[in-house]
């Protein structure tokens, strides 16, 4: 899996934020997927939480996100019962939701 990158070093900036309408990016994500909203934000809220953790070791630098790596820290939470083609499907949705609004893009 390629590499995942953010605009802003993987952060979006509170301009990129507010365009953002997380609505819509869940409803996207749920028709590409299937998948439930309560998973899906399930899935986003632990994705958000590796990746702060990844800025803080990264001490201000930018950090790179390797999407196989976050995958297995979702299903190693205790509370994700998804299967791993899940939780790759709603990343992917995402990382396309995102792509499409211009706030992100994988590099190789």
């Amino acid at each position: 899996m390629a590499t995942v990158c953010m605009n802003q070093g993987d952060e979006l900036n509170v301009a990129e934020a507010n365009a953002i309408n997380e609505q819509e990016m869940m409803q996207y994500i749920a028709d590409k997927t299937k998948a439930s909203q309560a998973n899906i934000a399930l899935v986003l809220k632990h994705e958000q939480a590796y990746i702060n953790k990844a800025h803080e070791n990264a001490k201000g630098n930018d950090v790179d996100i390797d999407g196989d790596d976050l995958a297995d820290y979702i299903l190693s939470r205790k509370d994700v019962k998804l299967d791993e083609l899940t939780v790759e499907s709603i990343l992917d949705a995402e990382m396309d939701y995102l792509m499409d609004k211009g706030h992100a893009g994988y590099i190789d």
